[in-house]
């Protein structure tokens, strides 16, 4: 199968020789792996010990922070199905979910009380929050970093992007991936995370090298593994930016495989950064926000 042939992109360098990769990138896959962000690794280390405590606890102590996929607290097993939203009916993706969101409110109730409503944090792992909190501050700044050169790189002016985001929405997903002794065996077609499309502007993963990790497609290559970079963060753009480019970039199409026969006890830990525009955005006629709550839906099972 391989290995995807992604552009890697360095923010502490000029960005005008960069760009023609981040074009191509973005056209060909829709995902790069982006360096020189200058985010402590040590702060996603910490984020996921303090998460695995938490998801190690029995489940009638999560439960109390159950939440529907688009919540804020914990997705347990079996909660989300992201195959959904391409229309294809699959088992339920092989994950557990620590959410957190947007909460700083502004003064429209009627938005706030869709989009920024507080989150929900663990009182059995305290140390989660001020870890997330400062995790939170350091990936919207990123996020506009990288959005301020993909308005370059599409040849507008750098903020064609951000002067759409000055309170914009954004969640975030620790994404816990068991191995198949808390499992069992994955059912045919079960994934970590199914086959699916971002729906919104840009995420930023901070992932793990592993057998059943990150696979993206392109018509090119089919499905193929997403190379790994430990310095690099793995971005791509969804549904809405692609139609904000007119078509021109491709919504990254990607999956995450189950764990593997061969390394049955795989455990990986990602961090999902989805970030988002100003509530009440107009893409090219679509409602940004009326989308997201609908594909949100479009993924959540029961």
């Amino acid at each position: 199968m391989g290995e995807a042939t992604l552009p890697l992109i360095d923010l502490g360098r000029e960005p005008v020789g960069q760009l023609a990769a981040v074009d191509r990138g973005l056209r060909e896959a829709g995902f790069l792996l982006v360096a020189g962000h200058g985010v402590d690794p040590g702060l996603g280390a910490a984020i996921r010990e303090a998460a695995r405590e938490f998801f190690l606890l029995p489940a009638e102590v999560k439960e109390p922070y159950a939440v529907k996929v688009g919540g804020r607290g914990w997705l347990g097993p079996g909660a989300e199905a992201n195959g959904y939203a391409e229309g294809t009916v699959t088992p339920p993706d092989l994950k557990e979910s620590l959410s957190f969101a947007a909460d700083k409110p502004t003064g429209n109730p009627v938005v706030d009380a869709e989009w920024f409503l507080p989150n929900a944090w663990p009182c059995e792992v305290p140390e989660l929050r001020p870890l997330v909190e400062t995790y939170l501050r350091q990936m919207r700044e990123l996020s506009d970093r990288i959005l301020d050169l993909l308005g370059t790189a599409l040849g507008e002016d750098a903020d064609f992007f951000t002067r759409h985001t000055h309170h914009p929405t954004f969640g975030f997903n620790v994404n816990w991936y068991p191995g198949r002794e808390r499992l069992g065996e994955p059912e045919p077609g079960q994934f970590r995370i199914g086959p699916h499309t971002d729906f919104g502007t840009v995420t930023v993963l901070d992932r793990q090298a592993g057998k059943g990790g990150l696979q993206v497609y392109t018509d090119a290559g089919g499905w193929q593994d997403a190379p790994y970079d430990p310095a690099a963060f793995t971005v791509n753009i969804g549904d809405l930016m692609a139609r904000w480019t007119g078509g021109r970039w491709r919504s990254g199409r990607h999956r995450v495989l189950p764990p593997p026969a061969d390394a049955p006890e795989e455990e990986l830990m990602s961090l999902v950064y989805f970030y988002e525009c100003d509530p009440g955005t107009t893409i090219h006629g679509l409602e940004s926000h009326g989308y997201l709550r609908a594909q949100l839906d479009a993924i959540t099972t029961g």
